[in-house]
């Protein structure tokens, strides 16, 4: 099939809910089609030789199986599977020797303008300033903190030359003392039907910058997992983000 027919997806948890969005979101796109849908019960590998590119939206336990199949397959995985485990991670980047892999933990365009501007938000101000960031998602939600704020996590770690297993604090309780000066803040709440709500801030003394996204539909979501689906298939072996599919790079 040329590089310029239909690209030909496999959704890969279709009965969830990024999965119906997924396949809304691409019957009204002319350059991509859905050939099959597959969730728990069926078999992926029955199926995969029909696909251009698989869209993973699972368990994070099910990934490494996923990039596994893709890998020996030839097939370029886009995944926003959450929760990864390191030995999960490190499953990816193995597939990703053989094949094009997007993992991103948001595919929100606006999501991953707000990982840049944390990135420069923290560069530019400094060590003066705390860092705390606040999440909520709808109720349904099983990991915690989320990918997103997880990955905001990393990103503020990282500019500050921190380590982030020494630095995250999950939470306050009690009487804990003053707050250290070398440590990111993450706050999770549930409830409702949120779809997904991000707060990073930096207090500083006598001023307090705060960058928030909010998303109010999951088709952003869907959007740009496909956008990423369609980039994929023209990419070499690698594992790459959505920051890689938005140009936002270098």
């Amino acid at each position: 099939m040329s590089a310029d027919s239909p690209t030909r997806l496999i959704i890969h948890g279709a009965k969830g809910r990024m999965g119906r969005a997924l396949i809304a979101c691409a019957g009204r796109l002319p350059d991509a089609r859905v050939v099959a849908e597959v969730d728990q019960g069926d078999s992926l590998e029955a199926v995969i030789d029909q696909a251009d590119v698989v869209v993973d939206f699972t368990l994070h336990h099910v990934v490494p199986g996923v990039a596994r199949l893709c890998a020996a397959r030839g097939k370029p995985l886009v995944s926003g599977t959450t929760g990864l485990s390191e030995e999960e991670r490190a499953a990816l980047t193995e597939a990703a020797r053989a094949v094009p892999i997007v993992w991103a933990s948001n595919f929100s365009t606006g999501v991953n303008t707000l990982f840049w501007l944390t990135r420069k938000a923290a560069e530019i101000l400094g060590p003066a300033f705390d860092l705390e960031i606040v999440e909520m998602h709808h109720r349904l939600k099983k990991d915690a903190p989320s990918g997103t704020a997880a990955s905001l996590a990393r990103i503020l770690a990282e500019a500050r030359g921190w380590s982030l297993a020494e630095t995250a604090r999950h939470g306050r309780e009690g009487v804990i003392g003053e707050r250290p000066a070398r440590e990111i803040g993450i706050h999770a709440l549930r409830g409702g039907d949120v779809v997904g709500d991000h707060t990073v801030i930096f207090a500083g003394v006598g001023e307090r910058l705060e960058l928030t996204h909010r998303a109010s539909s999951r088709e952003t979501f869907a959007q740009g997992a496909l956008r990423a689906a369609l980039w994929v298939r023209q990419q070499p072996p690698g594992l790459y983000d959505m920051q890689d599919v938005l140009g936002l790079k270098g």
